[in-house]
Order: structure tokens, then C-alpha cells, then sequence
């Protein structure tokens, strides 16, 4: 092989490593989902103010370029990229947010998960996280918490999923529907009923109160009578007038 060819192998092979880092490298920052009005990620379109924080918004498809981005935070070490999982970051004034979006619920519940329990055993300044649908939401350094739940109040998760073919959880969505609607007429049958006794009860009681007052009225105002005739009788109820011995 003379030295010109070999010089147009090497730089043959250069050139293909360098595209080839070049793809793996894109495709570590570029999200799935890219809009098409602006070019970047849709994820930054769910941060709260989404056009004032993209200024300091970052976006992660990396374990490294995160935990790079948010030092000290060790809870993100829980965070799995594997599968196409991405992430948002932006600063407010309330803190600095985070947005992890998974790919399924499941990886999202079963991280969630995990992160609640980390939070809890840990100690140390507060951290904000809630998880909003496919979303798990971080505030780090916030002022006060309540500031923070405030901030991850804004975020909302309005994704929905449109099968090609058949549904499949068609059926389990429809016994679910059966089974709540059929509890929630039985709840609300027991408590009309219930209600209905109570209120008869009641109404009885109050009803017969105000007719025994008006009997009583009525009998205070007759006068005392005697059905013996004009005979002398025993006086054992006490309505005869006493007999007067002249």
C-alpha cells in the first residue's frame, strides 16, 4: 500500500469517528420531540412562563449533564435516562425548576417512588417535588417551600396517547367506569334513604310536639263538666264541682 493511499485510509477513518461522535453527540442533547415553530424541545413549552424562562432553560438527555448542571443534589442520581427520558431545566424566582419526563407511567411512578422515599430519609435543605403525570418536578434552592409547591402548580401535563388500532385497555377503562358509576348510585341511594328517614323522624317529632301543645291549649280554655246527670258522684278525676253543704 503506498503512502498516499495509506494517508486517504487514516483520513477516511478520522473523518467516520468524527461523524460518528458527532450523531452520538446530538443525540444526546436533541429531544424527541422538537416543535415545529421554533426548533427547540417541546419540554421547554411546559415550564411555567415558558418564553421568559427559556432564557436560562437547559435541556438533558444525560444522567452526567445533569447531576454536571445541579451539584450537590444527590436525589438526581435516581434519575434513569435509559429509554429516552429527558429533562428541563429553568430559574425562577422561586427556585431553580426541574422537569423529568418519562417515556411510560410505569417508569415514571416506579422513580417517583423512589424519590419520595430518598426525600424522606434524607436531611438537609427542602426540596420541592411532586409528580404530574409522566412529569417528576423538582424545585431546588427555594426561599420557602410553599413558594416552591406554587411554582410546580403551574406545570401541567397535557399529553394524551391515540392509538393506531384497537385500544387495549378499552375494557379495563369500561369495568372501571362501571364499577365507579355502580358505587357512587349506591352511595348516593344510602344517603337519600338515610336522609329521607331522618328527615320523616324529625319531622314527626316536631309535627307531634306542636299538636300535643295545641291540644293542650284547647283543653286549658274548656270548662270542667260533670256526665253523671246531675247525680252525686264519686269525684275521683276531679272535674265535678265540690258540693257545697248548706
Amino acid at each position: 500500500m503506498s503512502g498516499r493511499t495509506k494517508n486517504f485510509t487514516l483520513l477516511f477513518v478520522f473523518l467516520a469517528i468524527f461523524v460518528f461522535a458527532g450523531t452520538v453527540c446530538s443525540q444526546s442533547t436533541k429531544s424527541l420531540e422538537i416543535s415545529e415553530v421554533d426548533g427547540r424541545p417541546v419540554l421547554f413549552k411546559h415550564l411555567p412562563d415558558s418564553d421568559d424562562a427559556a432564557r436560562s432553560a437547559h435541556f438533558f438527555r444525560s444522567s452526567h449533564d445533569l447531576r454536571s448542571a445541579f451539584p450537590g443534589q444527590p436525589v438526581l442520581e435516581l434519575i434513569d435516562f435509559a429509554g429516552g427520558t429527558e429533562a428541563a431545566a429553568a430559574q425562577y424566582q422561586s427556585g431553580r425548576m426541574l422537569i423529568v419526563e418519562f417515556i411510560s407511567p410505569q417508569a415514571s411512578s416506579g422513580t417517583d417512588q423512589k424519590v419520595r422515599e430518598f426525600l424522606a430519609s434524607r436531611s438537609g435543605p427542602p426540596v420541592a417535588y411532586r409528580r404530574v403525570g409522566n412529569y417528576n418536578v423538582f424545585v431546588f434552592d427555594a426561599p420557602n417551600i410553599d413558594a416552591a409547591n406554587t411554582l410546580i402548580d403551574e406545570v401541567k401535563y397535557e399529553k394524551s396517547v391515540q392509538w393506531l388500532g384497537e385500544d387495549p385497555y378499552l375494557l379495563r377503562r369500561v369495568e372501571r367506569y362501571f364499577v365507579t358509576t355502580t358505587r357512587d348510585i349506591f352511595i348516593s341511594t344510602v344517603l337519600w334513604i338515610i336522609g329521607g328517614i331522618g328527615l320523616s323522624v324529625l319531622a314527626g317529632i316536631v309535627s307531634g310536639f306542636i299538636f300535643f301543645r295545641f291540644r293542650e291549649q284547647q283543653r286549658a280554655r274548656r270548662e270542667t263538666y260533670s256526665d253523671a246527670g246531675g247525680l252525686t258522684r264519686l269525684n275521683l278525676d276531679e272535674l265535678s264541682e265540690p258540693i257545697i253543704q248548706e
